[in-house]
Formats: C-alpha cells, structure tokens, sequence
C-alpha cells in the first residue's frame, strides 16, 4: 500500500452502480487512497466491478445483482430494484460504516443516500461523470426521472466532490455551492506511465482510448475518418475498448473499407496501455460529456499529445495550445480540420513538455491522500 498519511478512525463504504471494465480504474485509485486512510474500507459494486474486487482482501466487497432490459417499465422496476438492493447493504453495514462515498453512477441513486442519512451516516456524493448528462446524450427516456433524482440525491448529500470548478456549472450543481469541494482520485503511476518511445519517431497514429457508447462520441470520430485518411494517406487509428457500441463500430469499418486504416484490439488491460499510448501520434477524446478521463493524464504523461472536446475537468488541464489542443466541438469536420492542423503543429514538442510537467505537479498519489483526509476531517 501507497502513502504515509495516518490511518484514521473513519470507517468509510463507496458505493457504484454495476459497472463496467472502464470504472475499473477510477474505482481502484478511489479504493486505494482511501486505504492509506482507513484501515475498514467497503465497496458496494457489480457486474466487473464485483468480479474484478471481490478478491480483494484489504477490503470488503458486496455485489449487486443487475438486471437488464430495454421495456421501458421494466427498466423503472429493475433500477428500483438495485436501489433497494443497495439500501439494504446499507442497512447491513450500518454499525460499520461512518462515511458512504457515491460515485460512478451514483449521483441518482436517492433511495440509498436517504437510507445512510436516516441512519445518520454522512454522505459523499463523487461525481465520476453525470448520469443525467449520459442518459441525456443517449436520448435515453428515463432522463426526466434521473433528473428528479439527482436534484434530491445531492440535495441529502453532507458533501459533493467534483473534478474541477468547470464541473459545477457543466453539471449545473450551483445551488449546492457551499457544500462543493473540488478533488479527484486521479494519480499516475509515473514508473509505467512515462516517455518511452519520442514523438517524432512515432508513425502517424491516431489513438481513441475508452467505452464504445453515444456520450464519447466516436462514432463521429469513425465518420472523421474517411476524410482524414484521404487527405493524409499515411494515418491509422487505433480504436481501443468495448462496448455497446461495438458490433455498429465493426460493421462501419467493413462497410467503408476500413479495415486497413483502423486497428480494433479491444479491451486492453491497464498495465498494456503504456506502451499503446506510446505509439500514438496524437490521443482523441471526442466526448459529449466527461468528468476528468484519467486516460487523457496518462497520455499526457506518455508524451502523448490530446485533442478533447471542451467537457467537464478537460478545460482544468488542457489549455489549447498550451498543454494540449481543444475541438471546438465533436462534429466530423471539425475533429478532420484539428486532426490535419495538429499533425503539421511545429509546437508540439512545447505541448508535450508543458503537459508532461502539469501532470507530474497535479498528480502525485501522496497529495491525493491528504486533500482526502482533509475532505474526510472536515464532514466528520
């Protein structure tokens, strides 16, 4: 375990949604900052997440049992179901737990906040992303409940923490303003995540790295990808993830001949991704909402220069031209013309210097445990 900071008396459960193998890696650096605080730690999880912690014996997981469907009652029925499924957890560990972090997803889930509260645990509610955004993007029906969730989920909430100052209007959580601290779980393993291969001795390839689902905008990034490689005939892309999205993505490439310019490995592991971020030219994150994609730091912490959308805590970080570059939005004209005008960037070397430096002074694991015990000290 990371860390010298003291362990505390807090006993201290988070709380996620069922989750998929890309909450994987925020939920393991929530876990283990937290660990260097509290020596009783609890994870309420599902789906990966469960699978991938359940193991994990510094801590003690409890899964959740998701249920999956796409009639609209029955989802209303399954999401009330995992909501008093997770209340009941709640109620299990009540003589255990002092603090309740909410996190991915669980920004809507208002059952279990009102539980902890009537048992008199303070709640923290972690905003990973934003549910109502995502739901929102994937013009999915239930967004006008989740809504009315969120709003009396933060309103229960003792604490909200969020990425960046950027993020409280994003999310439009102005109204709990005095309630508000800003932090995040991200830290760098900067051993594995590092310089190794130089820029200009990479081919031109063009990197997407996360979940294949409507709020990342990649499908308009496949449909940037005809032009760029007619005007630029030496570029591939490397498509990393999975996702729903996934079959649509596989028939696109076949369906326009793509298969010699796009590379789809899949899901990749978190200790392979290095050296992938290593071959890349340029990172592009292409989203219609995000909190702070911890891909992007370990980009940028590879030499790996970023194009994002201006969402969540990117702005924080990525000052365009400066540290990295900004799409002015996620249109496919719009990400060719940047992609283009980025690869015949002189300054590049600047860009990649400049980020390199602002992660390694952001991103320290020990700076991370000690805003979390003054996060920890102050709701007790």
């Amino acid at each position: 375990m990371k860390g010298s900071c003291r362990m505390s008396e807090y006993r201290i459960g988070v709380i996620t949604t069922p989750i998929s193998k890309a909450g994987i890696v925020p939920v393991s650096d929530l876990i283990t900052i937290i660990r260097s605080i509290s020596k009783n730690v609890f994870l309420i999880t599902g789906s990966e997440g469960y699978d991938f912690f359940r193991n994990n014996k510094e801590i003690k997981t409890f899964g959740l049992s998701p249920k999956n469907s796409s009639f609209f009652i029955k989802r209303i029925f399954n999401y009330l179901s995992l909501q008093l499924e997770i209340s009941l957890y709640i109620f299990k560990t009540r003589k255990e737990i002092d603090f309740f972090i909410f996190f991915i997803n669980a920004d809507v889930l208002l059952l279990p906040a009102l539980t902890a509260h009537l048992f008199k645990k303070k709640v923290i509610v972690m905003f990973a992303a934003s549910s109502v955004k995502i739901h929102a993007s994937n013009k999915d029906p239930l967004v006008s409940g989740l809504k009315i969730l969120h709003f009396f989920t933060c309103t229960v909430a003792d604490k909200i923490i969020v990425y960046a100052d950027r993020i409280i209007r994003d999310y439009s959580l102005e109204r709990w303003n005095e309630k508000i601290v800003i932090a995040h779980q991200h830290f760098i393993n900067f051993k594995n995540f590092t310089i190794k291969k130089e820029y200009h001795s990479r081919e031109y390839l063009i990197g997407y790295v996360g979940r294949f689902s409507e709020e990342k905008g990649i499908l308009h990034l496949l449909d940037a990808v005809s032009d760029i490689t007619i005007k630029k005939p030496d570029i591939k892309f490397l498509i990393i993830g999975d996702g729903p999205l996934r079959n649509k993505i596989e028939q696109f490439i076949l369906d326009n001949n793509l298969s010699e310019r796009i590379i789809l490995p899949g899901w990749i592991s978190h200790d392979e991704l290095p050296d992938y971020l290593n071959q890349m030219r340029l990172l592009v994150i292409p989203s219609y909402t995000e909190g702070l994609p911890s891909v992007m730091l370990e980009a940028m912490a590879c030499g790996t220069p970023v194009l994002a959308t201006p969402v969540g805590g990117i702005l924080s970080f990525i000052r365009d031209g400066e540290t990295g570059f900004i799409l002015e939005n996620n249109k496919p004209k719009c990400i060719t013309s940047t992609v283009i005008k980025i690869l015949d960037d002189e300054n590049s070397v600047n860009i990649i210097r400049n980020a390199y430096q602002l992660v390694q002074n952001e991103f320290q694991f020990e700076k991370l445990v000690e805003e979390f015990k003054t996060i920890f000290d102050n709701a007790a």
